[in-house]
């Protein structure tokens, strides 16, 4: 193994003037720091990381606590493409990630005891019960913290723009004519509950009164049983001409259904998704849904929370909204002609 000892015999320098240059101090010249950089690249030296770690206080290593009830993992069609960000933001800045374990050699431990125990700097939280105890023990801890679409006091968020988003869509399907619209909505959470004010506050804009039995509550990502909630809609006496669905898995549950019953989309019934997930865009026809930024998302929170581990002082502890695109697609059908451009 290549040590700064050999990198400084190759350069005839010093081993303290090959630890200045290689930990970026600013009291060498630049043609040295530029021969000692390049001499190490060519000779493959790599920094040993528990000396690094006493030398920094830090491990450079990032915690990411993704728990997925719907055992999806890193297949999961929205969070992935977060993760992938998030990961790929902070590899660029020299941090490596490890992901959360209930146990090590058999033992069970907490989220904040299995962090501990690996010395991360710092804990992005994602996709998981963030009323735990365990969540909130975490929450409550000294390990810098940044959340993804959920939102603590004092501590940092980064949070798709979910009122935005449904804006966005009740507007475009409203100037499409539709005044009969539905929502089969995900569990209750804060991500929720923000797309319903959003859903009713802009109908109610728009003088639209949504029925009680429009609205009907599922659970994300869960084809089978937003299929069921579109038989109930369905089978009203006054047949909603647009139905929201939570994301675009429960619109393909929805999707189905209709066409089980041999009605067509939209000609019969229009159909609207949210998250803007590869397939969405090559169903027949398009699917009309909302795109979320998850490059900007996982970008935004890596940026964040190395900040907040950098520069603990400076760093602004806040929640940051990341707003997303509305896809057109096919699925809406207009009832009337109107200025959608």
């Amino acid at each position: 193994m290549v040590s700064m000892k050999d990198i400084a015999k190759a350069c005839n320098v010093s081993v303290a003037t090959v630890s200045k240059a290689l930990n970026g101090y600013a009291d060498i010249g630049e043609p040295t720091r530029r021969l000692i950089l390049q001499t190490a690249s060519e000779l493959g030296y790599l920094p040993n990381s528990s000396a690094r770690a006493l030398k920094t206080k830090r491990t450079y290593n990032l915690g990411v606590l993704f728990i997925d009830e719907g055992a999806s993992g890193l297949t999961h069609d929205y969070f992935n493409h977060v993760l992938d960000s998030f990961k790929i933001t902070a590899e660029k800045k020299g941090y490596d990630l490890t992901f959360a374990s209930s146990k090590i050699s058999g033992k069970h431990m907490s989220y904040y005891e299995h962090f501990r125990y690996r010395g991360v700097d710092g804990v992005v939280m994602a996709c998981m019960d963030f009323q735990s105890e365990e969540a909130r023990e975490l929450v409550a801890s000294e390990i810098p913290i940044v959340t993804i679409d959920h939102v603590f006091d004092g501590r940092i968020s980064v949070v798709s723009n979910n009122f935005q988003g449904m804006e966005s869509l009740v507007n475009y399907v409203c100037d499409c004519g539709h005044q009969r619209i539905a929502y089969i909505h995900g569990e209750n959470t804060s991500v929720t509950k923000a797309r319903l004010a959003s859903f009713h506050r802009n109908l109610q804009h728009r003088g639209i009164t949504v029925p009680d039995e429009y609205v009907l509550a599922a659970s994300y990502r869960d084809a089978d049983l937003a299929a069921e909630k579109t038989r109930r809609l369905l089978e009203l006496r006054e047949v909603p001409t647009c139905i929201f669905y939570s994301d675009d898995i429960a619109a393909m549950g929805g999707i189905n259904e209709i066409r089980d019953r041999g009605l067509r989309i939209p000609d019969d019934i229009s159909i609207v998704g949210y998250d803007g997930i590869s397939f969405a865009q090559i169903l027949e026809p398009k699917l009309t849904t909302l795109c979320q930024d998850t490059r900007a998302i996982g970008r935004i929170a890596a940026e964040k929370l190395i900040d907040l581990i950098e520069n603990p002082k400076t760093a602004l502890v806040d929640k940051f909204l990341v707003d997303g695109t509305l896809y057109k697609g096919a699925s809406v059908k207009k009832l009337r002609k109107a200025n959608i451009a």
